[in-house]
């Protein structure tokens, strides 16, 4: 894009992006780059800030196909991006120098949320939650359990949710019959049915052929199968 292009499409996407935070009353910590770093219930809290945190992501991505569309009809490149969320108790103040304070927050919590929107390729999804975010929440939104991860620096598996409510009958086809087969995949999974889960994500896999979760799914149980752990965990 050159260095005009890249800076005049940044702001676009920062100026759009940051508008979908602060309507659900999120604060703005700061751009990293071209990543947008928010918070949620800091400095002030609310009941429900793991909601207003996951209702902005996906305004995000709603708001993400209209500027996609826009783009593509000026014959311009289409972007994408993905998003990590987490819940914690995190220290917040001001932090720096005397010669430069900037109000932000740090953290275990803060570090979690960091290594889940960089997991968003690996998984080929868009808004990764973890589980205390997904416990925390108290609207149903269409979701789907996708993992359980161990973090840089943590031995205790946490367990990660893949948010679906921006998704439209062409982006994600049949998703309904796809969820509750690849959910069924899962359970065979965790068991060390792995034939089971195998046959129930290839389902999955011919409802929505680009659900690279359920491709993986169905990789990752062959090297099981393969392998035939008999300590599975």
């Amino acid at each position: 894009l050159g260095a005009t292009g890249t800076v005049a499409l940044l702001n676009e996407y920062f100026t759009i992006m940051v508008d979908c935070i602060t309507g659900e009353g999120g604060m703005l910590d700061k751009f990293i780059g071209d990543a947008i770093m928010a918070i949620f219930g800091t400095p002030v809290s609310h009941d429900d800030d793991p909601d207003r945190g996951v209702r902005a992501a996906i305004k995000m991505m709603e708001e993400l196909y209209i500027l996609n569309d826009a783009r593509t009809k000026a014959g311009q490149i289409a972007i994408d991006h993905g998003m990590g969320l987490n819940t914690d108790t995190i220290v917040s103040g001001n932090i720096g120098s005397p010669k430069r304070m900037d109000y932000t927050v740090i953290g275990d919590g803060v570090n979690l949320a960091a290594r889940l929107e960089s997991a968003c390729k690996q998984y080929g999804v868009r808004i990764i939650i973890s589980e205390y975010t997904f416990e925390g929440l108290k609207a149903t939104y269409r979701t789907r359990e996708i993992d359980k991860v161990i973090v840089k620096g943590k031995t205790v598996p946490v367990g990660v949710y893949e948010v679906l409510d921006y998704h439209t009958k062409e982006t994600f086809p049949n998703m309904i019959e796809v969820l509750e087969m690849f959910n069924n995949g899962i359970e065979y999974y965790i068991e060390g049915n792995w034939d089971k889960a195998i046959t129930q994500f290839k389902k999955a896999q011919k409802g929505n052929p680009d659900d690279k979760c359920s491709n993986m799914y169905v990789e990752r149980c062959g090297i099981l199968k393969k392998r035939d752990p008999k300590d599975w965990d």
